[in-house]
């Protein structure tokens, strides 16, 4: 990833940059293959070994990812080089990257597709370092396990390949072989990264932002070049061009090879992909309807366009903005519509995509394992009982299990919550408003990246625990 970062750099001319991607790469490749020899000869990994070896990953990818932008911020700051390298002056947006804290945050938020930033101008950032945010976004938007076990398989067989596969909080199988999967799932993210770029391109987007918010809104990701995010364009074209692009990343991989291949009906008869696009609809509407009666904003078509594309960009995790939904400790939206855009966030969209949250068929099971669980009261004993999820039809064994499973992890996500909640509202002046601390909580754990005017760097205190406790739960399994 830094030797194509190198590329980049030379070929936007900012040659000051090439030093600190090559030590970055130096460090890394070091790290590398330190571990490689230490660990040379160990056994096949077991499930925990293997959830181990994801969980130290990870987070080691989150750190050493902040590297290229500590030792470009310095590189700026000292400005060791001749002219002709293009060293810009300091500017405040990179100045935050001095602090190695806060660098190691900007990698971490965008490896796990958070979309968080310390910066606070986007457009102040060097583009080598626009490239290196939406680098990371877009890998970690499929996973760093996937992309290892895709192009660096041990030679032990696919049962190892699965194992690592597996402690990614993945399971979905394109293929029987999992390598096969992963290797698929790549082409067609690849595939739907280009489309994504030639969307934005087609509809009036510059080429450097289009390659940027290609990726990281297949990602699902969030990152942008402007501090405005999509809003910056101030064009009804390229929101709704963005829409698709968003959907696009919370469909599973899976029904994309489906859908592929021909088998264009799994766009409504897989049960995920179907409720994809119910709630989506259902929310975008319902977010019109209070924006609209609260006067939100000048024109019918305006409050469509606006809580179509924020409902949909909080649902998918992907955290694209087109307008404010908070100041702070000022109010934009009401209470009713920021929870809304919440209880997406909450949700997230299909198992088996780029996007976070609960995911789709966990509160599908959550709901209907309620409601069956309710009318056992009023069937006799003897009677033989099946829940129908889609395609599956679970017995009684199943259902209490996948029930009890999903309701694991809607505790631990709503627990989570409350502890950032009340962490943040401890170190808050009172003037900021209960939802908008609910939402910017939210927003962090479920790796969105949008926020209400609270976040930013001058105040990130509970954010960045609530950002690590959403990535080790989302990639860890540790929800399982």
């Amino acid at each position: 990833m830094l030797v194509v970062s190198i590329v980049v750099a030379a070929v936007n001319r900012e040659f000051y940059a090439i030093p600190a991607f090559v030590v970055s790469a130096a460090i890394m490749a070091g790290f590398g293959t330190g571990l490689i020899r230490l660990c040379r000869g160990a056994a096949p990994p077991k499930k925990r070994e293997a959830m181990v070896t994801a969980a130290t990953a990870w987070a080691m990818v989150g750190i050493l990812g902040g590297l290229p932008f500590l030792f470009i911020a310095w590189t700026i700051r000292i400005d060791p080089f001749p002219v002709w390298t293009n060293t810009p002056p300091m500017d405040a947006t990179t100045a935050i990257f001095l602090h190695p804290l806060d660098a190691v945050f900007e990698g971490m938020s965008g490896f796990t597709g958070t979309g968080l930033t310390m910066a606070a101008v986007e457009e102040e950032l060097p583009r080598s370092l626009h490239w290196w945010r939406s680098f990371i976004e877009w890998i970690g938007g499929v996973g760093v396990i996937v992309l290892t076990v895709a192009i660096l398989r041990r030679g032990g067989g696919s049962s190892e390949s699965y194992t690592l596969y597996e402690s990614e909080a993945r399971s979905e199988r394109i293929h029987p072989s999992i390598v096969t999967t992963v290797q698929e799932i790549w082409k067609i993210f690849v595939g739907l990264t280009i489309g994504s770029i030639v969307l934005f391109l087609l509809v009036g987007m510059p080429l450097w932002d289009a390659i940027n918010h290609g990726m990281t809104g297949i990602a699902t990701g969030g990152f942008s070049v402007h501090a405005d995010s999509i809003g910056h364009y101030g064009s009804p074209l390229i929101e709704y061009a963005t829409v698709p692009i968003m959907i696009a990343g919370s469909i599973a991989f899976p029904i994309h090879y489906l859908i592929l291949k021909g088998e264009v009906r799994n766009l409504y008869a897989d049960l995920q992909t179907r409720w994809v696009f119910i709630w989506f609809t259902v929310g975008s509407l319902a977010l019109t309807g209070i924006l609209y009666a609260n006067g939100q904003y000048a024109t019918l078509e305006e409050t469509f366009r606006v809580s179509l594309f924020q409902f949909v960009s909080a649902t998918s995790n992907t955290g694209f903005g087109s307008a404010a939904i908070g100041g702070g400790t000022s109010q934009v939206w009401s209470a009713g519509a920021t929870l809304l855009a919440c209880l997406g966030m909450l949700t997230g969209a299909a198992a088996g995509s780029t996007v976070s949250g609960l995911k789709l068929v966990r509160v599908i099971t959550l709901v209907k394992g309620t409601f069956w669980q309710v009318r056992e009261v009023f069937q006799p004993d003897s009677a033989v009982r099946y829940l129908q999820l889609g395609k599956r039809k679970l017995n009684e064994e199943q259902v209490r299990r996948e029930y009890a499973e999903a309701t694991v992890v809607f505790v631990l996500w709503i627990t989570f919550l409350l502890i950032g909640v009340a962490v943040l509202l401890r170190v808050l002046s009172p003037a900021h408003p209960l939802e908008y601390v609910i939402f910017d909580v939210m927003s962090a754990q479920s790796n969105v990246g949008l926020d209400s005017g609270i976040t930013g760097p001058a105040r990130l205190e509970i954010i960045p625990i609530a950002v690590l406790i959403g990535s080790v739960f989302q990639r860890f399994n540790l929800y399982q």
